[in-house]
This record gives structure tokens, sequence and C-alpha cells, in this order.
């Protein structure tokens, strides 16, 4: 066993070799074994005792419970045909227009990342876009870029929009008037302006014609029950935040009472439902907040946490545009699931404001644009397309990301100065 001063630096060895591993994934192995793996050596070398390990993993008990009935429902959902319904819609309603149905995709990409949460854009949503764009017989870039980026751009207008969200807050989220008092502006701005650097930087792909002729699937029964299902869950949550509920448990119960209802109506069992559920980001999850327990027994998170304070006594506005920004980047070093973390906890023990906790927030939501690495949502997102012939490399992905992260990043800081003097 070692002891804190010695293991300080095995520490950090260990979370930084798991968090490359998460990233890297050499030989393609699953990104929650390196997570876990990192969490079980800080446990068996005495760095972490496992009654504080246990208590970590238990601290991300809403987070689980909030993932496993998103998960549930994204992929009733996606059984059911209901995205590759509406990706067929956006290619007729396009009219032949390659910027209307540009238009349509980022619009429906909004509305699945604010009630369904980013994941569900990133891994379920995305397959039917690329499948539709395939049969409209245009570039699929544009469109493929826009799931990804929209799936962050949009991830604060709800708390329910980003796992994150519950990372960084925790007991402390804010009620849902409260959100909209924080974030209504900043979010707007965010979407707004990345549509309008991935609509600027595609110009030339846009300018295709769409063809027509693109059938419509069968908006089946079961179909229409997973999108009244969706509705239902998403008003189940609204409700839950305007009263300041933890989400996770709503989250479930909502997502498998449709899940059971839909699959009663077909008289299927719910295993094979089950069964397509990516389960592996549970135990992914897990291993982060056992890193991160890692990382404040090393002493960083008292070092973090006696810099922010120093820095809101000195500026709180200025505090507040530098956290962002440097955590905004920090996401892409470190993917915002960890950095999230990090921060959520940073925050809480400095007592930061409002509007400095507001300011991370977004940077964890919106920073992770820049690269494909920054988030979970992007990572998944790029297995869906590899998944189905399709690749977007790194520098691809930058190049867009290099301009529409920084300005949209900075617009929303600055609406949230604007909004707190309205």
């Amino acid at each position: 066993m070692l002891d804190g001063l010695s293991g300080s630096p095995a520490i950090y060895a260990i979370c930084a070799a798991s968090m490359c591993g998460v990233l890297v994934r050499p030989w393609r192995t699953p990104e929650a074994l390196w997570a876990v793996a990192g969490a079980g050596l800080l446990v068996l070398l005495g760095l972490v005792p496992w009654q504080e390990a246990a208590a970590a993993v238990g601290k991300g008990t809403d987070v689980y419970l909030f993932l496993v009935g998103m998960m549930l429902l994204s992929e009733l959902a996606r059984r059911e045909g209901l995205f590759d319904y509406l990706a067929a819609i956006c290619v007729r309603r396009a009219n032949g227009s390659a910027h209307r149905l540009f238009l349509l995709v980022y619009t429906v990409g909004t509305v699945v990342t604010v009630f369904m949460s980013n994941d569900a854009t990133a891994v379920v949503l995305t397959p039917a876009v690329l499948a539709v764009s395939r049969r409209a017989r245009v570039s699929p870039l544009p469109y493929l870029l826009a799931c990804a980026f929209i799936a962050n751009a949009a991830s604060f207008v709800l708390p329910i929009s980003n796992p994150a969200n519950l990372v960084i807050f925790g007991d402390r989220l804010p009620p849902l008037l409260q959100w909209f008092e924080r974030f209504a502006l900043p979010s707007v701005l965010s979407v707004v302006a990345t549509y309008a650097v991935l609509r600027a930087m595609h110009r030339r792909e846009l300018s295709e014609s769409v063809a027509t002729d693109v059938e419509l699937p069968e908006f089946t029964r079961a179909a229409k029950l997973a999108g009244a299902g969706v509705l239902f869950t998403a008003g189940v949550l609204l409700v839950a935040s305007a009263y300041g509920m933890s989400l996770g448990l709503p989250t479930l119960l909502a997502a498998a009472t449709v899940c059971l209802a839909v699959l009663a109506s077909q008289r299927e069992s719910p295993w094979a439902l089950a069964r397509r559920v990516s389960w592996s980001v549970l135990p992914l999850v897990a291993g982060l907040f056992v890193l991160v327990e890692g990382l404040q027994r090393a002493g960083i998170l008292a070092r973090l946490t006696q810099l922010l304070r120093a820095a809101i006594a000195a500026s709180e506005t200025g505090t507040a545009l530098g956290a962002g920004v440097a955590v905004a980047f920090a996401c892409n070093l470190l993917n915002n699931l960890p950095a999230g973390l990090v921060a959520g906890l940073v925050v809480a023990r400095a007592d930061a404001t409002p509007v400095v906790q507001s300011a991370v927030a977004i940077a964890v939501d919106l920073g992770p644009n820049l690269s494909v690495t920054g988030s979970l949502a992007t990572i998944l997102w790029l297995l869906a397309i590899r998944n189905e012939g399709e690749n977007v490399s790194a520098r691809q992905f930058l190049k867009v990301g290099a301009v529409a992260m920084p300005v949209a990043l900075v617009l929303a800081l600055l609406g949230l100065m604007l909004q707190r003097v309205l």
C-alpha cells in the first residue's frame, strides 16, 4: 500500500493511462474496460480504499438511472422505425433543396437532443440520417456533422438534454424555471451559431440537388406509440425538473412504462430490447467516478478549489469567462465526462456563484464540439457511422470544430452574462 505523498504520482499515471485507453481504444477494446481497469488498479494498490471507491460509484446512481431510461427509450424508438420515418419526412419536405434538408435534419436533431439527450441524437438518429442521405443521393458529410454538433450544441437547453448536466450539478440541479433563466439565451445562441458555421463551411455540398423519390417508411402503430412515449417521458421529466426532483428515477420509470406498454401491445418479451442496449456505458461511468475519487485523494481537486475561490473573489465575471474557456478545451483532452466530474466537484466545493457554475456547465456541454474525443456522445456518433461503412476523420472534424466551437462558446458565454443583467 502506498502512502498519500508517494501515491499521488501513481494516481496521476493510472488516471492518465486509463483516459488514454478510453479515448484511443487500442486494439478496439471497449472504453469501459480501461475505466474499470484503472479504477480496479487504484483499489488494488490501496490508493483508493474500497469503501471510498464504492461510495464514489454510488454517487453516480442518478446518472445510471437516467442513462438506462434514455437508452431503453432510444432503442425502442430505433427499433420501431421512428427515426427512420422522421429522416424520410425531412427528405420529402426538402422538395429537392439541400439547404432545406440540412435545416430540417438540424431541427430534428435539436428536438431529439433537447428531449431525449445528446446520446440519442448521436447513436440513434445518426444512422437514420445516413441511410436517408444515401437514398437522397447527396453527400452525407454535412448531415452527419449536423447530428454530431447539435448533440453538444443543444445539450444545455434543458437539464435532461445531457447526462453531463446531472454530473456537474448533482443535487444542486436548478429547477426548470431557474434553468431557463440561466440558459435560455446562451442555448439559443449556441444552436444558431453552430448551424450558421456548419452551413457556411459546407455551402458547396449544400448546393447539390436532393432526390425527391425517397420512399416513406410505414408509420406503424408501434412507432406511433413509441413517439407518444417519447413525448410522455419528456413531459414527466419537465414536471420533475420544475419541482427540483432528481431526474434519474423518473426517467427510468417513465421509459420502462413506455417500453412495456409498446412491447405488450405486440406481445413481445422485453429481453430482446434490453439486449440491444449499450450496457457497457454504466461501468464506464462508474469507473470514471472512481478515477475522479483518486484525483481527489491526490490533492488536485483541493488545489483547483483554492484557485477557483481566489479567482471568484478577484473577478466573478472574469472567472466565469476564463473557467468556461479553460474547461471547454480541457474536455477535449480528458473527455467531457471526467472533466465534468472534476469541474462539478470543484465548483461545489468552492461554493461557486451561479454564473460561474453555469459557465462551467456550458463549457462541459459545448466544448466537446472541438474534437471527436471531446464527449462520449461524439465517440458514440463516430462508432455509429463506422458501423454503417462511413467515416469522418479527426482532421475533418477538427477543421469544422475549430471554427464552430469557439464561435458558439464565446456567444453562449456572452449570452450568459447578458441574461444575468436582463
